[in-house]
């Protein structure tokens, strides 16, 4: 009986934490969260840059140009998001975590592509190209925050375990 009781006893354990592993796995921590919302910023900062290049031109800018400035200065960030959000969907059983990840990258690129073609370009780019100069003023720890704040219009695609 006694033996019985035990077996039963680790039986429900490893259920119980059988459990609480899928439960991790369908959600991020913070630093995974932060992970997407920063690739995310990243992603939409690139079609901007893109999509308003010539209004850049008209002020004394080239805002690809700019984006790309970006990009290089904060490259140790966004290869570290990226490789957090790669760990993820490997810990996650993906096949393929690289082109999950820029499945992911396609899907933030596409949605503010799609906000673009529904506006007309002007409009577009006075609305959206501030954000090249807000985010090329910004340091490390400020892009972080940045990436790091949940917006219920951009939320991040799991839920934060936890919160």
């Amino acid at each position: 009986m006694n033996r019985f009781l035990a077996l039963l006893t680790a039986s429900l354990c490893v259920i119980g934490l059988t459990n609480e592993a899928i439960a991790a796995n369908s959600c991020y921590s913070k630093i995974e969260a932060e992970a997407e919302q920063g690739i995310r910023i990243h992603s939409e900062l690139m079609v901007i840059g893109l999509n308003c290049q010539a209004m850049g031109a008209r002020r004394g800018m080239n805002l690809y140009g700019d984006y790309r400035q970006f990009t290089a200065t904060n490259a140790d960030l966004f290869a570290t998001y990226e490789n957090i959000l790669i760990s993820y969907f490997k810990k996650n059983g993906s096949a393929n975590p690289e082109k999950q990840l820029n499945t992911l990258r396609t899907e933030f690129a596409n949605k503010i592509s799609n906000d673009a073609a529904k506006m007309r370009p002007d409009v577009f780019c006075s609305r959206y190209a501030p954000r090249i100069d807000q985010a090329a003023d910004m340091q490390k720890n400020d892009l972080r925050m940045w990436a790091s704040t949940s917006y219920g219009s951009h939320p991040v695609s799991k839920p934060v375990c936890g919160g």
